[in-house]
């Protein structure tokens, strides 16, 4: 656990944490390891009288109690290029991360709106142009794959978002999930194709349903809901006549089958449906709790994951659920949330193979929204999420300040992007 140690008292190895925020101090981070004596003088020149140190994450010295106070660096007109240097050396560390950062969230709203316009290309050519409906969808899911399997270390990022309409964002959304628990469960690439197809046409057939009959409404009569549930059966037509593969058309019959045999059109039990099918039947529940029609109100992504996991242990797959809980954490991209430190935050991205320790947006006033770099919370072992929030619970400066979308959007992140790569090793 931090201790506190005067100022004069720390040497060069010592992991110290400062207080305040990024303004407060010309250091990239604000808990870190001093690694030599330029980061020790510009630490003593910061005006501080203590600072918080962790002995445990020091490299071994001597007791700091029972070492002689170093003398205070003279303020000789000569140290002070020396202090300018460190200052100037931070300063340029940080300033490439936060370029970094910028071009991999660019990087990702630019990979999705492609990815959008490729889904609406798609399926604008689905009546005229079946052939060409058929390439765009096989080229979309043959790039997402590519992705998936070119890298070795991809995230689920939340995107903006704003420029795609919902039946688009779905798709998509729907789409990354499932290729993301498919690459987890080890399926093969021909499944993973078909499950990246499937998953972007799972909806097609709500294309040939009247628009008050595309989502399910409490309110609706029996004839509504057999008219709502007509979009599976216009889906595998569509989806036949476009020459989709088998696993690709089992994603579009069985996405509202239930494990349990609970679902439509045909109640099949899980051993019935494909793996795809049942990858899709999840994460397409998921989306449609988190961006619900206008008039539903949505859940936050932390509550549709509490949600799934409290009601759909016997309605889905338990060994699909649990690679879903696995990659989007219990705090998934989008959720509003309270830190350890009782500041507020946003997740933003959440590495499937460390869930627990998300990356966040933390509101600090004193840094402008677009200077603010991500806290990656497996960098910050003292720090965690503490709970879950809705947005009204939040202080209004908070919830302007972190600006949470009314739409949840996600896309793939490469965490071992050249931009990334190269601010990690500055």
């Amino acid at each position: 656990m931090p201790s506190t140690i005067a100022v004069d008292k720390v040497r060069v190895g010592m992991f110290v944490h400062l207080e305040g925020g990024w303004l407060s101090h010309p250091f990239p981070r604000s808990a870190f390891r001093i690694g030599n004596e330029a980061q020790l003088a510009t630490l003593r020149s910061l005006g501080l009288k203590e600072v918080r140190w962790s002995p445990e994450k020091s490299d071994p010295i001597d007791d700091p109690a029972a070492t002689p106070a170093t003398p205070p660096l003279p303020q000789a007109a000569s140290d002070a290029p020396g202090q300018d240097t460190a200052a100037t050396a931070a300063q340029e560390e940080r300033r490439r991360a936060l370029n970094a950062q910028r071009e991999a969230v660019q990087r990702c709203e630019r990979q999705y709106g492609e990815a959008a316009r490729s889904w609406r290309e798609a399926t604008a050519s689905l009546g005229t142009r079946p052939d060409a409906a058929l390439q765009c969808s096989q080229a979309l899911a043959q790039g997402m794959l590519n992705e998936l399997l070119v890298e070795d270390d991809i995230a689920i990022r939340l995107v903006n978002g704003a420029g795609g309409d919902r039946a688009s964002a779905h798709a998509l959304n729907v789409s990354v999930m499932a290729m993301l628990i498919g690459r987890a469960l080890k399926l093969s690439e021909e499944e993973l194709l078909d499950l990246g197809v499937g998953a972007l046409m799972h909806d097609i057939g709500k294309l040939d349903v009247p628009d008050r009959l595309r989502h399910i409404d409490d309110q609706f009569t029996a004839a509504e809901v057999a008219g709502y549930r007509d979009h599976v059966a216009r889906g595998l037509a569509q989806g036949q006549r476009l020459g989709l593969s088998p696993g690709a058309l089992a994603v579009i019959a069985q996405h509202h089958e239930h494990a349990d045999g609970s679902g439509f059109p045909h109640k099949l039990p899980a051993e019935k449906m494909t793996a795809p099918a049942r990858i899709v039947a999840i994460v397409n529940r998921y989306d449609n709790l988190c961006n619900p029609p206008a008039r539903v109100h949505p859940l936050t992504p932390h509550e549709a994951v509490s949600m799934l996991f409290a009601q759909g242990r016997n309605r889905f797959d338990a060994g699909v659920l649990s690679a879903f809980i696995r990659m989007m954490g219990v705090y998934p991209a989008g959720s509003l949330v309270q830190l350890t430190d009782d500041r507020y935050a946003m997740v933003v991205g959440v590495n499937s193979s460390r869930p627990l320790k998300p990356r966040v947006l933390v509101h600090d006033p004193r840094v402008p929204r677009a200077e603010a770099l991500l806290v990656n919370l497996e960098d910050t072992p003292e720090l965690g999420i503490r709970r879950s929030l809705v947005a009204s619970k939040l202080p209004p400066a908070a919830l302007e300040y972190l600006d949470p979308r009314p739409r949840v959007a996600y896309y793939f992140e490469a965490l071992a992007a050249p931009a990334l790569r190269q601010a990690a090793a500055s």
